[in-house]
């Protein structure tokens, strides 16, 4: 059974840094047909993808965040972890990480909100609160 868990502070101060953590048993992040996504909701808005490391070790960004979003992993304790930089309150959101198909990602690299449906691999979120 594959199963995700996020991890990382709850409350990050305007234009510091947020790094998030998820943590994977029950499956190996370097296996193929696989990437490692990092998924966000802020209140009352849609989910948002924001990123994923294929099981490769490729990234990919969604454009938008691109500048300020990094993905790396550690294969040693089957673990990826994000990096958002220069956060605002509007970086305030519920953080997903996921596991979805490699062949799903492609039509979230226009921005295209993300659809909970797209895959049933999920952490169970972490509320991150971007505030002084």
């Amino acid at each position: 059974q594959v199963q995700l868990q996020e991890s990382g502070p709850g409350l990050v101060k305007p234009s510091q840094m947020l790094t998030l953590t998820c943590t994977v048993s029950g499956a190996s992040i370097t296996a193929g047909g696989h990437a490692w996504s990092w998924i966000r909701q802020p209140p009352g808005k849609d989910l948002e993808w924001v990123g994923a490391i294929y099981y490769g070790g490729a990234t990919g960004y969604n454009p938008a965040l691109k500048n300020r979003t990094s993905i790396w992993r550690d294969t040693s304790k089957n673990q990826f972890s994000l990096r958002l930089t220069s956060v605002t309150p509007e970086d305030t959101a519920v953080y997903y990480c996921a596991r979805v198909e490699v062949a799903t990602l492609v039509k979230y690299y226009t921005g295209t909100p993300f659809r909970r449906n797209t895959t049933e691999y999920w952490g169970q979120g972490l509320q991150v609160i971007v505030s002084s």
